[in-house]
């Protein structure tokens, strides 16, 4: 059963110049596995992380270096999470998270869908 849903958008020469300005900012919001890359994919990463926030209904027991924006071998975005954040993903109930990022046209976003299994559901 989908119990949360939440979305974000990133303007990539917003997000660019925060970054600038602020070149802690990778430190404070990525894991050291993602700060390496290159801005858009930050921007993308950034909004998977505020989508996620917003599915879990706020940002209680939620660190942002808790949360590691994955990649599949087929480039498939997924969560890893640790610490505080996944034990408050735990008490919420959720077995399940989904994400979906992208980027285009200066702009990038993210998709987060939160689920929790349903007791006696059908498989």
């Amino acid at each position: 059963m989908i119990v949360g849903v939440g979305v974000d958008l990133v303007d990539l020469a917003r997000f660019e110049r925060a970054v600038d300005r602020t070149p802690r900012l990778r430190e404070r919001l990525f894991a050291e596995s993602e700060r390496m890359l290159p801005l858009r994919s930050l921007a993308g990463r950034y909004a998977a992380k505020e989508a996620l926030i917003k599915a879990l209904g706020g940002s209680d027991g939620v660190r942002w270096l808790d949360i590691v924006v994955d990649k599949t071998d087929d480039g498939d975005p997924f969560f890893t999470l640790a610490g505080s954040t996944a034990d408050a993903v735990a008490a919420r109930g959720i077995t399940s998270l989904h994400v979906s990022m992208s980027h285009d046209g200066g702009a990038a976003i993210a998709f987060v869908v939160a689920e929790k299994e349903t007791p006696g559901a059908l498989p």
